[in-house]
């Protein structure tokens, strides 16, 4: 049960580090290697989107057919681990929207760079002629 989650954790550390490096400054022939080496990664990275939908899915499922532990009939620790599960869906729901929302960045950065790269070269081709 554990594993996907330590998987998607991987996965967001991952996504963090290739925006922090995508971000830094750089001379341009490392940042169009760091950038086409980005871009050529991103598409099979691109399954962390449907598998963060599936997770947040079972956490929306598990949230409704929950024991709830509300009224005074809970003893203590039934009650703690009430509260300890909702605690860990919330923080797997952080964790499945951050690599959504990371995968988003990387790409629109890629993008962006990418645009400036070609306007560059047509600016280059407009004052050659």
């Amino acid at each position: 049960m554990a594993l996907q989650w330590m998987i998607l954790a991987c996965v967001v550390a991952a996504e963090a580090a290739v925006a922090a490096l995508l971000t830094l400054p750089a001379p341009r022939a490392v940042r169009a290697q760091i950038v086409g080496l980005t871009s050529l990664i991103l598409q099979p990275v691109a399954c962390v989107l449907p598998f963060a939908a599936f997770q947040l899915l079972d956490i929306y499922w598990k949230q409704d057919h929950r024991l709830m532990c509300t009224t005074e009939v809970c003893t203590a620790e039934e009650r703690v681990r009430f509260e300890k599960s909702i605690f860990k869906a919330q923080r797997n729901v952080i964790l499945c929207v951050s690599a959504v929302l990371l995968y988003w960045c990387i790409y629109r950065i890629c993008k962006i760079n990418k645009d400036i790269k070609s306007l560059e070269e047509v600016e280059k081709r407009i004052k050659e002629e």
